[in-house]
C-alpha cells in the first residue's frame, strides 16, 4: 500500500529496510563542538584573507561583523530546530516539515553541493601544501588527493567512535596552532603600520597608517563572500542528530559553543595576522596567510615545519566535512530522494560507508577530469576557484532555505515542541536571509563566482530532473518524512 501526498508517493518498506540503515549513538557536547569547529577551522588558516583586497582591513572587519551576525542568526535558528526535529536530515529535514517534499529536496540539493565539493577543494589545498613540503612535481598532486580520501574516508568508515575522537584531536591541534600564532604575533604586531597599509587606489603604503576603508563601504560589502570562509560549514552539526546521545540537550549546546569559539578565533586571526610584517597588502593575494604570518615572525628557515602546522587545520576540516557528506547523502537516500542503496550502512560498524564512498568518488572524479583535461595550471585555478565558489554558492542558498524554514516553523507549526528557543526569534532568522541575499548578490557580481554558479545550476538541473521523473515516486517514511507527515501536514490520502 502506497501513500500519496502533495505530488509524491511513499512506498511501503519493512523493518529490514531500516535495520540495514542503522546508526550508532555516541556524540556528546564535546564531540559536537569539535565537529562544528573542525569543519570551519581551515577557513582561519586561508581563504578569508582575499577579502582584504576588496575592502582593506576595515572593509574586511565590517564584512566579518555582518557575516558573524548572519551566522549567529543561522546557528541559533538551527539550535532551535535541531532538537525539535532531531533527525540526520538536518537542513533537508527542517525544510521538509516547513515547505513540503520539494522544499526539502531543493534544500538538500543545496547542501549536497556544499558537502561534496568542499572536501575536494580542501584536499586540493592539502596536496598543494604537501607538494611544497616534500618537493614533489605538480603532476604528483592527484596522488595526494587519492591518498587523502582513502585515509579519511577509511577513518570515518571504521566507526563513529573513532571518527569523533579523530575530530576532537585534530580540532584541538588546529586551535592550538592558531593560539600559538596569536601569542607569537603580540610582541611584533603593529596594527597601524601593517594592517592599514592599503591605499585608496589599491597600492601599498610602505609606512602604513592608511585609511580604515580604502575602498569605502562598497569594498566592505564586496568582502562579504570572503568573510564567509571564517564560518562556513558550522551548520553541518545537526547532521549528527541521530548519533548524538541526547540531541535535545546537547545539540543546542554544541552548536552555540561552536559558533562562539569561531567568532573569537575569526576576529583574533583577522586582527593579528594582518598586524605582523608585510600586513594586509601582502595577505590580500596570499594562498597561505597563516604560514606567511609565521614566516614574518620566525623567518623562512622553519618554512616546512610551519607548513605542516598549517596542514593540520586543513585536515581538521577535511575529516569533519567527509563525515557530514556521508550523513547528508545517507539521509536523502534513506528517504528515497536519492537512490536508496546509497543509505545502506556497514553491517557491524553502523556507518554510512556507501554514501561516503559515493561522495568521495564523485568529487575525485570531478577533480581528475578537470586536472587531466585542461592541465595542471588551469586545473588548479578551476579546482581552487570555480569548485570552491560552487560550494559557497550552494551553502548560501541553503542558509536562506534554513532561515526561511525556521520562520515558517514558528508561524505555521508553533505546536511542535521546542526544547530550546532562539533568543533572536524570527528577527534573527530574517536577518540571516537578508545578509545571505546581499552576499549572494556580491558573489554574482564577481566573474570568478559566476562560473561556479553555472556549475551549481547544472548540479541542480540533474537532481531536479531525477526527482521529478523518478525520485518523488520512491519516497520512504524515514524519520524525517514521518515527522513531517504527522506534525507538519494536516492530512494525506492513502491508496
Amino acid at each position: 500500500m502506497d501513500v500519496q501526498t502533495t505530488g509524491v508517493t511513499y512506498e511501503k518498506v519493512d523493518t529490514a529496510y531500516f535495520e540495514k540503515r542503522g546508526l550508532k549513538r555516541y556524540a556528546g557536547v564535546a564531540s559536537l563542538w569539535a565537529l562544528g569547529v573542525g569543519a570551519v577551522i581551515s577557513g582561519h588558516f586561508s581563504g578569508w584573507n582575499l577579502g582584504l583586497g576588496s575592502g582593506g582591513w576595515g572593509g574586511m572587519f565590517i564584512a566579518a561583523v555582518l557575516i558573524a551576525i548572519m551566522y549567529l542568526g543561522l546557528t541559533f535558528s538551527i539550535a532551535e530546530m535541531s532538537p525539535a526535529l532531531p533527525h540526520t536530515g538536518a537542513a533537508y529535514s527542517f525544510a521538509r516539515t516547513a515547505m513540503g517534499p520539494w522544499g526539502g529536496f531543493i534544500t538538500g540539493l543545496c547542501e549536497n553541493v556544499e558537502y561534496v565539493i568542499t572536501p575536494a577543494v580542501v584536499v586540493f589545498f592539502i596536496g598543494s601544501y604537501l607538494g611544497s613540503i616534500f618537493g614533489t612535481p605538480p603532476e604528483f598532486q592527484p596522488v595526494y588527493w587519492v591518498f587523502g580520501y582513502v585515509v579519511f574516508v577509511g577513518l570515518n568508515v571504521v566507526g563513529v567512535e573513532l571518527s569523533f575522537r579523530v575530530t576532537l584531536v585534530v580540532t584541538l591541534l588546529a586551535l592550538a596552532c592558531l593560539v600559538a600564532f596569536w601569542v607569537s604575533a603580540f610582541p611584533v604586531m603593529d596594527f597601524s603600520r601593517w594592517a592599514l597599509n592599503i591605499a585608496a587606489d589599491g597600492t601599498q603604503l610602505p609606512d602604513g597608517n592608511g585609511p580604515f576603508l580604502p575602498h569605502g563601504i562598497g569594498g566592505a560589502l564586496a568582502a562579504m563572500p570572503f568573510a564567509v570562509w571564517l564560518f562556513l560549514a558550522i551548520e553541518q552539526l545537526p547532521l549528527a542528530a541521530e548519533e548524538s546521545v541526547d540531541p535535545r540537550r546537547d545539540m543546542p549546546r554544541g552548536i552555540i559553543l561552536g559558533i562562539l569559539t569561531l567568532i573569537v578565533s575569526a576576529f583574533m586571526i583577522l586582527w593579528l595576522n594582518s598586524s605582523v610584517p608585510n600586513g594586509s597588502f601582502a595577505l590580500a593575494t596570499s594562498g597561505e596567510p597563516l604560514l606567511d604570518g609565521f614566516r614574518a615572525i620566525y623567518g623562512s628557515g622553519l618554512a616546512k615545519v610551519l607548513a605542516l602546522i598549517a596542514v593540520i587545520g586543513l585536515i581538521a576540516s577535511f575529516h569533519t566535512i567527509i563525515y557530514a557528506q556521508g550523513r547528508q547523502i545517507y539521509s536523502l537516500s534513506r528517504a528515497g530522494y536519492f537512490p536508496r542503496w546509497l543509505s545502506i550502512t556497514h553491517g557491524t560498524r553502523k556507518t554510512p560507508h556507501v554514501a561516503m564512498l559515493a561522495g568521495a568518488i564523485v568529487a575525485l572524479a570531478l577533480m581528475l577530469v578537470v586536472w587531466f583535461s585542461v592541465g595542471a595550471e588551469r586545473g588548479s585555478a578551476i579546482i581552487g576557484g570555480t569548485l570552491l565558489n560552487m560550494a559557497v554558492f550552494g551553502a548560501m542558498l541553503s542558509y536562506i532555505m534554513q532561515a526561511l524554514s525556521c520562520i515558517l516553523l514558528k508561524t505555521r507549526h508553533a505546536h511542535i515542541e521546542r526544547p530550546y528557543k532562539s533568543p533572536f526569534g524570527i528577527a534573527g532568522a530574517a536577518l540571516t536571509v537578508i545578509i545571505a541575499v546581499v552576499t549572494l548578490g556580491f558573489q554574482l557580481a564577481d566573474p570568478t563566482y559566476r562560473a561556479g554558479v553555472i556549475g551549481v545550476a547544472i548540479w541542480f538541473a540533474l537532481g531536479i530532473v531525477y526527482f521529478a521523473i523518478a525520485g518523488r515516486h520512491k519516497l520512504v517514511l524515514s524519520p524525517e518524512e514521518e515527522f513531517a507527515l504527522t506534525k507538519g501536514e494536516a492530512e494525506y490520502r492513502t491508496y
